[in-house]
């Protein structure tokens, strides 16, 4: 499959920092781990991942700004692009030897994202899609599940732990999500979760508490395999309130009204 340049440099980056990740995962219990907050923890691999992202991606696009999980925002001389990145998302799975965790790499374009790359080095499993050309797992085109009715549908979501801001809240969605669906599927690693939806293995997905790099590829993949994103009132606010819902245009409707029905 021919891949644009910019395709290419993502794809080269993350599977650079893929392999060091695949490395690590196989020494886990070497790992030196400290704590950022509860049920968030920091590997020595994460921040290890980050650092040669940024250094790659600034060596073959000097002057672009990044927005990063552990450095936050680096402001670049090209105002237009901006990397976002999270270097492991699904943190608590690597770190317990769970092989679901991906690299997320998406580009923002004057506010716009135009391209992302998620990457499981586990399962060498790579997402991909470029503004209007589609979304690829390797090199096999990706279109959302088609079925229509909640009831045989398998959603996906990720649970906040007990104490932390809008578990209440996520308690009682997911009741009324459960009742009305086919079943719930929580991996702990969002990107991938949204990259299921755009590969059709989930057929829906939402979430409460999300930054930006968590969501930001998934976005893209999910609407360039013909599915739709919303936040929970059915609007395009996803980043800014923090919440998203995903799946083809039936599901991700329904699932909106099951969780506007929750309060």
């Amino acid at each position: 499959m021919a891949r644009s340049p910019l395709m290419n440099v993502m794809i080269q980056s993350v599977r650079k920092v893929g392999r060091a990740l695949a490395r690590d995962f196989g020494e886990i219990e070497n790992l030196q781990v400290s704590m950022k907050g509860p049920g968030n923890f920091v590997s020595a691999a994460d921040r290890k991942a980050e650092k040669t992202l940024f250094e790659e991606l600034s060596r073959v696009r000097p002057g672009w700004g990044f927005i990063m999980e552990e450095r936050g925002v680096v402001e670049g001389s090209d105002a237009q692009h901006r990397w976002i990145v999270d270097p492991l998302d699904g943190t608590t799975n690597f770190l317990h030897g769970i092989p679901q965790f991906a690299i997320s790499l998406a580009l923002e374009r004057a506010g716009v994202i135009i391209a992302t790359v998620i990457y499981n080095p586990v399962t060498d499993e790579l997402f991909s899609a470029e503004r209007g050309s589609g979304a690829f797992l390797n090199d096999r085109r990706l279109r959302v599940a088609a079925r229509r009715e909640l009831a045989d549908a398998v959603i996906g979501t990720g649970h906040p732990h007990i104490g932390s801001d809008g578990h209440v809240d996520h308690v009682r969605r997911l009741r009324h999500v459960l009742a009305g669906t086919a079943g719930i599927r929580s991996t702990g690693a969002a990107a991938l979760d949204l990259a299921y939806v755009a590969a059709g293995r989930f057929d829906g997905f939402w979430q409460a508490g999300l930054e930006i790099w968590d969501v930001a590829g998934g976005l893209l993949l999910v609407r360039e395999a013909g599915g739709y994103v919303s936040d929970f009132e059915g609007k395009d606010k996803m980043i800014e309130r923090r919440q998203i819902v995903a799946g083809n245009e039936e599901i991700q409707r329904k699932l909106v009204g099951l969780i506007e029905a929750a309060g």
